[in-house]
Order: C-alpha cells, then structure tokens, then sequence
C-alpha cells in the first residue's frame, strides 16, 4: 500500500488524512495517509527517513514550507515562484520533486463559488507566504492584483517579484481608502488570532466579494465583520484546503479527484 503523510507542527488539528481518504474512497486508489508532527529543529531528518521507508509523497504545513523547497531535488515552476512547497512526490530515482498547489487550490474554489473572474480588481490583503504563494495563480486569471499590508515594503517587494506575470500594484493600507474592489482576500494570519486586517470598512459594500484563506466552524472574524459592513458574498478557506489537496493527490496518483462533495463532507465533520 503506498504510503503518504502531512508533516507539520502543530499537526494534531490537520484535516488532510480525512481528505485523503475520502479522496481515495472515491478514486478507489488504496493508500494510508497519517499525521506526522516533527520538531521545529529536525524536520529534515524526519522527511529523509519517511521516504527512506519507501513513502511516495507528503504534504508539507506551517512551519516547513521554505525548509522543504530548500530539500527539494526538483522544482515546479509555481514552487518556484512561491518560494515555498507544501507538496512532495518521490520520483522513481529516489530524487524529491517539490510543488506548492496552494495557488491552483484557491483560484479553483473562487472559480467554483463564482467569486473570481477576467478583468476584475482584486485586494489581497497579506504579504507573507500564504500570499506570496497565490499570487502567480490569481495573475494567470487575468485580473488586476493589488497587494496591501501592514509593512508596505513587504507588499511592494511582491508587486516588483510579479510585475512580469500580470497586472499587479502594492498600495499602503492607508492609502486605498474608498477604492474600489470586485473581491478582497484576506491572506493575513489575524483569524488565528481572533482580530481582522487593519483596512478601512469603507472598501467593502454590496458589491464586494470577501474571501478568507483562514477557516473556522463559523465565520471568521475578517468575514464577520466583512458582512457588517455589508458584504453579500462570503466565503472561507475550507474549499482552498480541499482544492490544494485535490492538487496534491493529482500530482502522486494522476487522478482528479471531485472537490465539491468533499468540501461537504469535510463542512460537516468541522461543524459537529
């Protein structure tokens, strides 16, 4: 039975070994997929001797992302561009091949909930890995990119890395008051702790599509008050995790596996 694990600390929370599972329940591929928790100080070791027992892939969560692009033998180009890797597929010659579908994963569920089309004008309010790692997906959808955050040279360091790949801008916080935005995507760590970004209510109405890459059993603060300021259209980070997976499993096995179903499934087993 091909083996596969998520590797993490903390890893007790992850949902990816009930994803899998569901996912090769439904492709009939047989496979045991497991949560491994590994030190913050020995991670590389860890994922060497997983696949010295013969594993075919991992996925890779907080806070070992950049350690794994730097142990990957190969790149993708989307890993490339996100400076990061939350998947790896052992090839047959024993090398590591790192890929971050983090991206693919978000701009397939903005797609699925009708959220994400050409031409729109997008915020993306964040400028650290989880943001860096989406950027190069949302370009390739043809909308135009503006990237916000508390430490604006972080986010004008993104707009300059991507400039080459679409139309993307880097604006300080206080300076896109009253703009105008078709979505707005909260890739900022604030859910965790229970606050919302720093950006002015006056970017958000009726007409504005807000999306958070955090999710929780009920909204999450940033969508919360996203709907108090008087936002229709919600949506939190659950299809993303499920769509990155989708992506992951796609890469180890060749099969794609049908998202929508298992974001329900999953909706209902956070909700219990």
């Amino acid at each position: 039975m091909k083996k596969f694990a998520v590797f993490g600390n903390p890893i007790n929370h992850s949902k990816s070994p009930y994803i899998h599972h569901l996912f090769a329940k439904q492709t009939g591929c047989a496979l045991k997929y497991e949560a491994i928790l590994a030190s913050q100080d020995n991670f590389k070791e860890s994922i060497n001797l997983f696949f010295a027992k013969g594993a075919e892939g991992a996925n890779i969560t907080t806070p070992f992302k950049e350690e794994a692009y730097a142990i990957s033998n190969e790149l993708t180009d989307r890993a490339k561009l996100a400076g990061a890797v939350n998947t790896l597929k052992r090839k047959p010659d024993g090398s590591l091949l790192g890929d971050n579908t983090d991206g693919i994963g978000l701009v397939n569920d903005l797609q699925r909930l009708n959220m994400l089309v050409p031409q729109q004008r997008v915020l993306l309010v964040g400028a650290g890995g989880a943001a860096r790692g989406v950027i190069k997906p949302l370009l390739d959808t043809a909308i135009t990119l503006v990237i916000t955050n508390r430490t604006f040279d972080k986010a004008d360091y993104l707009a300059k890395l991507f400039s080459s790949y679409g139309n993307i801008e880097a604006h300080a916080m206080q300076n896109i008051e009253n703009q105008q935005f078709d979505l707005i995507i909260n890739a900022t760590t604030t859910g965790l702790q229970k606050e919302i970004p720093l950006i002015s209510p006056s970017l958000i109405n009726s007409n504005t599509a807000c999306y958070d890459m955090f999710y929780d059993k009920k909204l999450t603060p940033f969508l919360e008050w996203a709907k108090q300021q008087g936002a229709n259209q919600c949506a939190d980070g659950l299809g993303m995790l499920v769509g990155q997976a989708a992506h992951s499993f796609f890469l180890w096995h060749g099969i794609m596996p049908e998202i929508t179903k298992t974001i329900m499934m999953l909706r209902k087993d956070i909700i219990k």
